[in-house]
């Protein structure tokens, strides 16, 4: 039987191969890649987390995520917005908060996106320095067998000149367009651009401290504003604030302890026919206490141009109107007196606002409606027709109603919650009580539960209290961030060799022997001079001309010497 076999292989074997039967592929056995080691999963995780195509993403993303930011009311600037908009869409609301969309610059997501950023870049940029600090010690590389080759060449032959000197001239003339100049073997080696580099490191390297900024502003920085009644001062601590927000790693302790009163606001408006009503003046005389116990100091506070107290910003943000007023209750006695801020509606300044007055006895009293500081009444009703206070009036609703017990819980001094107060009604009793009030005018109240009276006007300002912790390092990254790209953008890394021998006889190999440079004719003892040159970065101009430069002052002859090839 084995024999039988063998025959039949060795007569498969002596057929041609056309006729022999297709033999069966081996099969494969696809081998299970061994699992990663702990360590090597985190080296892996690292080597991608700190590709540069990595950080673009993240750059990407992170700009992406800013989006959010710009179409959604955020928390931090518009509380009432954001109010607004959960009262409109209650589920989309509810959604949006759970995820972050209203407050996204400090959300987890975010957050997590300018973390990884950030270490990306670090990455990134650690191996480059290295690289860098490498070829910045290194010399330029040893001359080339073959200039000729290189994009920029050209060649002649000096008949006085040892070769030497030669080399010692070009070598001059080099350093003083700031090349760095080595001589080896018969040849000068030249480069420059070092900087070109440097400056793209100092690009990415600004770009991570302009995130560090960003960073340390965000989280210990703060801005409030605060209105402010001419005449009266502004301390900078949390009651003196309407509202304030503030970065996870901010306290009260950050606050710098300085006061600024206003002494007198000055607001004027073009009554030309051309722009009417535009402001034209817009500035306030405050006195600045830098410290507790400190001699006050005169600044004029103006649009654009904020003060500056031991490192925190005051800015200049609007202003308004504040009635005076003196209410008397049913006793005889005053209730209230003072200035109360009304806030601007349009561009003529109609400002609506609300004067309580709680003490007031047996029945607590309460006004709200409209300040017009040009007041007309027409068939529109009444309204203002000019932002300055030519004819100011107050537009006013009464209310009255039982004393309330103090509860300690804030509430607005603009707006007038009606809750168990009552409407006073006109004569006929059918309609609620409305009345004008001009300066210096009286009105008295039905039942004798009252009076008030507007004792005039003045004006409230409108400050914004703002530090940012990290702005002078985000202002530094900036500058050299520019810096940077100037560097890499014009400055150009460039090498050039120089070699110079002595011709022998009348012929000579150009490339040093190879024959690829062409033959170069020269007299008995003749220098042959060979410069090439090579750009490290695409798209560059100017290579031609320095090596035509550098032949000229060589003294290579126009007429020995190649046409320069590019």
């Amino acid at each position: 039987m084995t024999d039988l076999t063998d025959q039949t292989e060795r007569a498969q074997l002596t057929k041609p191969a056309e006729q022999r039967p297709p033999k069966e592929p081996a099969r494969r056995v696809k081998k299970r890649p061994a699992a990663l080691s702990t360590v090597e999963f985190l080296r892996f995780g690292w080597t991608q987390l700190t590709s540069m195509r990595t950080a673009l993403a993240l750059l990407f993303i992170g700009a992406l995520a800013t989006i959010p930011g710009s179409l959604v009311p955020q928390s931090q600037t518009s509380p009432v917005r954001v109010s607004d908009f959960v009262k409109q869409h209650p589920r989309l609301g509810s959604v949006y908060d759970k995820i972050g969309m209203f407050h996204v610059y400090t959300s987890p997501w975010f957050s997590a996106i300018y973390l990884l950023l950030f270490i990306s870049l670090i990455g990134c940029i650690l191996p480059r320095v290295a690289v860098y600090a490498r070829a910045v010690r290194a010399t330029p590389p040893k001359t080339p067998r073959n200039l000729s080759r290189l994009p920029g060449y050209t060649s002649g032959s000096l008949d006085t000149q040892e070769p030497q000197l030669v080399l010692a001239g070009a070598a001059e003339h080099l350093r003083k367009r700031h090349f760095r100049v080595v001589e080896r073997d018969g040849s000068l080696s030249a480069e420059r651009g070092y900087l070109r580099e440097g400056g793209n490191l100092v690009f990415h390297i600004s770009l991570l401290f302009l995130l560090l900024g960003v960073a340390i502003g965000v989280l210990g920085g703060y801005r409030g504003t605060s209105l402010v009644i001419a005449g009266q001062g502004f301390s900078n601590n949390l009651t003196q604030y309407d509202d304030i927000t503030a970065g996870a790693a901010f306290s009260d302790t950050d606050l710098k302890p300085f006061t600024v009163i206003v002494d007198h606001f000055e607001a004027k408006f073009e009554t030309g026919p051309v722009q009417r009503g535009a402001a034209r003046v817009f500035r306030a005389n405050v006195r600045v206490i830098d410290h507790p116990g400190d001699a006050p100091r005169t600044k004029l506070l103006e649009v654009n141009k904020p003060l500056t107290v031991d490192g925190t910003t005051v800015h200049l943000i609007g202003h308004g109107y504040a009635p005076k007023v003196t209410i008397r209750d049913g006793n005889g006695k005053v209730a209230f007196s003072g200035p109360v801020p009304f806030l601007p509606q349009d561009g003529n300044f109609t400002s609506a606002g609300a004067i309580k007055a709680p003490d007031a006895r047996p029945d607590r009293l309460a006004f709200e409606g409209f300040f017009l500081p040009t007041a007309v009444v027409d068939d529109q009703g009444p309204r203002s027709v000019f932002p300055d206070a030519f004819s100011p009036a107050l537009f006013l609703n009464a209310w009255y109603g039982p004393p309330k017990k103090e509860t300690g819980q804030p509430e607005s001094v603009y707006s007038l919650n009606t809750d168990g107060l009552t409407k006073f009604t006109n004569a006929s009793g059918n309609d609620s009580l409305r009345f004008q009030l001009t300066p210096g005018a009286v009105r008295q109240l039905p039942d004798g539960k009252g009076s008030i009276t507007m004792d005039g006007w003045t004006r409230w300002v409108k400050l914004q209290v703002s530090d940012t912790p990290g702005m002078p390092i985000t202002l530094g990254a900036v500058g050299f961030a520019v810096l940077g790209l100037c560097l890499s953008l014009f400055i150009r890394p460039r090498r050039i060799w120089v070699r110079a021998r002595k011709a022998e006889g009348t012929t000579g190999s150009g490339g040093g022997g190879s024959g690829d440079g062409g033959s170069l004719a020269g007299g008995s003892g003749s220098t042959v001079v060979e410069i090439g040159g090579l750009d490290r970065a695409d798209a560059r101009t100017g290579l031609s001309e320095d090596v035509q430069e550098l032949a000229s002052a060589l003294g290579l002859p126009e007429s020995k010497s190649e046409k320069v090839r590019t």
